[in-house]
């Protein structure tokens, strides 16, 4: 098995200034396959709200994200979530992510939505994770299916970006717990 080139962990405080930065830089690419977002979004203090927001959340058990750190420098170059988290009979959530563009293609995020299942699996005990993707972004895909997602169908009509609504893939992994 290959040494891991990254690894995440909860967001801190302290990380409010590296991860808004990492947003500014890469404005213009996230927006082309994400949700819009205010314009407060790239600021620090927004940042800093949300970094305490995602605790509340975690406490609560309704979402966890995560930060993708580069081993080698430990810089913050992307964010991995699960949110939507049920329980019950479900026991499910939906994954999404962001990578710096600098970084793409190189299976750095395959190896965090890889650690992040881990931790939904072994740790919060979940049994199906699903996420969507863009057909417009094969990349994007490409992580979900190497992490071990399987394809499940296209939501049509599913996400508005940039004010027109997108078809996404739906891609979906079961904890393999869970199958024996």
């Amino acid at each position: 098995m290959t040494e891991q080139q990254v690894y995440v962990r909860f967001p801190e405080d302290t990380d409010a200034g590296e991860l808004t930065a990492m947003y500014k830089r890469n404005r213009e690419f996230f927006e082309k396959h994400s949700p819009d977002v205010p314009d407060e979004f790239y600021t620090e203090e927004y940042q800093r709200d949300k970094i305490a927001q995602y605790k509340e959340d975690r406490e609560e058990d309704e979402r966890y994200d995560f930060l993708v750190f580069h081993k080698a420098d430990h810089r913050i170059i992307g964010t991995v979530g699960l949110s939507f988290v049920v329980r019950g009979p479900l026991q499910s959530c939906m994954i999404g992510y962001s990578l710096d563009k600098d970084y793409n293609g190189r299976g750095y995020m395959t190896e965090a939505v890889k650690q992040v299942v881990h931790y939904a699996f072994e740790e919060l005990k979940l049994h199906r994770i699903t996420g969507e993707a863009s057909p417009a972004n094969p990349g994007s895909i490409r992580v979900l299916e190497n992490a071990g997602f399987h394809k499940e169908g296209i939501a049509q009509r599913n996400v508005k970006i940039r004010g027109v609504w997108e078809d996404h893939q739906i891609l979906a992994i079961l904890n393999p717990s869970d199958l024996i």
